[in-house]
């Protein structure tokens, strides 16, 4: 623990609150839809089916705790259907084609999830008098990276070398304008959420650097690093997604909130891969690793952190778990699964752990 007691989400804000989840399928969506379960909200979950096999939104038995629907948001008519059909409250954008690497084989497929997508939920939510607040999911690769040695603060300019970071930074800049041009005036709060690098049990992703280890290690084959000496912003899933539940809350009462938020690690905790590896490994067990230099496969911003100022004295969000925490609570979720632990379980005591743990 950092020692700081963070302000927590209220079940009796959440209580049978109707919030859409896009994205629900996915790892951060999963924890997400099961965080807001426990909270008591009434889930409808948008996104395509999950995209990997084992995958947390099966195991976890999500679909039975939410209205879930498969969509694809680059539909705009069947989103706008949906949208209109559950009339949220609240709602969570999360679905995205998140892979940078993924980014540079399907750079035109992440541009149409990511910017249009983006744009056709805004859109959906014109004119739909339930709505009171949104809050769009983008990433810590928003900003235009200068490798410099200080954290990216939320009026840092926005950029993107590979088409992942360049489709968030468009997809901000799209909220942005569909927040000033017709939410705002409506009295829709619309915030961004942009989060540091996530781990935590349940993500099967590829090209990422936990599950890439589980995967490896749980088949006795030696973990390929490409870039050790990266340094990124490592938190728990559950420290953004807190930031997430927190932030809209606050925009339901306070809508002058609405704008961009960073969630992350206070920036001396931010840490290299070869720092994050070599303690999964001993957490884990065992297990391989080869190590590249740095020059192996497309470019990759090689330090990144966030400044979370705005996030800690405008929402009471400070990081709750430290890094060695975060890694061994992640790699025992796997170790457990492997066991025979239920999934949903693993994830409903993590929630309960987090939520007591201040």
């Amino acid at each position: 623990m950092e020692g700081v007691v963070m302000l927590l989400p209220n079940p009796q804000f959440w209580h049978n609150k109707e919030v859409l989840l896009t994205g629900h399928t996915g790892f951060k969506g999963g924890w997400l839809a099961l965080w807001l379960y426990t909270l008591g909200a009434k889930v409808t979950g948008l996104s395509l089916p999950p995209a990997t096999e084992p995958n947390l939104f099966s195991l976890a038995r999500v679909a039975d705790l939410a209205d879930s629907r498969y969509a694809d948001i680059r539909d705009a008519k069947q989103l706008s259907l949906i949208v209109k059909e559950t009339s949220p409250e609240i709602v969570f954008h999360l679905a995205a084609q998140p892979l940078v690497r993924a980014s540079y084989r399907l750079p035109l497929e992440t541009f149409a999830t990511n910017v249009m997508g983006t744009a056709h939920l805004l859109e959906s939510l014109r004119g739909l008098d339930a709505i009171k607040a949104a809050v769009i999911i983008t990433t810590d690769k928003v900003y235009r990276n200068q490798e410099w040695p200080y954290p990216y603060r939320e009026d840092d300019a926005l950029g993107g070398h590979d088409p992942y970071s360049a489709s968030k930074a468009a997809s901000e800049i799209v909220t942005a304008s569909y927040r000033d041009a017709f939410l705002a005036e409506q009295g829709v709060a619309i915030a961004t959420a942009r989060a540091g690098n996530v781990i935590g049990g349940g993500d099967w992703s590829e090209d990422r650097l936990i599950p890439d280890a589980v995967r490896a290690w749980e088949t006795g084959k030696p973990l390929e690093i490409r870039s050790p000496l990266a340094i990124r912003p490592w938190q728990h899933v559950l420290e953004p997604l807190a930031g997430y539940l927190m932030l809209a809350e606050k925009l339901c009462s306070k809508p002058d909130l609405a704008g961009a938020f960073n969630f992350g690690p206070e920036t001396s905790s931010a840490a290299t891969v070869r720092e994050v590896i070599e303690h999964a490994s001993t957490c884990y067990g065992h297990g391989q690793v080869r190590w590249g230099n740095g020059n192996e496969g497309p470019h990759e911003a090689g330090w990144l952190a966030l400044e979370i100022a705005k996030a800690r004295s405008t929402l009471g969000i400070v990081p709750k778990w430290s890094l060695l925490e975060t890694i061994e609570r992640t790699m025992n979720w796997y170790r457990r699964l492997a066991e025979g632990a239920d999934a949903r379980k693993l994830c409903f005591t993590e929630i309960a752990e987090f939520e007591a743990d201040s």
